[in-house]
């Protein structure tokens, strides 16, 4: 499965979510560390819905630039 996500520059590092996880986030010094991070933290998030028996949500959310 392929999900989106959103990548935040914040003071310091770089935070990132999935929207179709709610609750799932990473954070990482650089946008490539964070990214790395987020496999993870997917990865992880999609472990413990299963073993809680839990649905795991197929990726529905849909990312676009918009020039402005």
């Amino acid at each position: 499965m392929n999900y989106g996500i959103v990548i935040e520059r914040a003071d310091h590092n770089f935070s990132a979510y999935v929207p179709d996880l709610p609750g799932c986030v990473a954070t990482g010094a650089t946008s490539e560390e964070v990214e790395r991070e987020m496999r993870k933290a997917i990865r992880f998030h999609i472990e413990g819905l299963r073993l809680d028996g839990h649905p795991v949500p197929e990726p529905a959310a849909k990312l676009e630039y918009v020039e402005v």
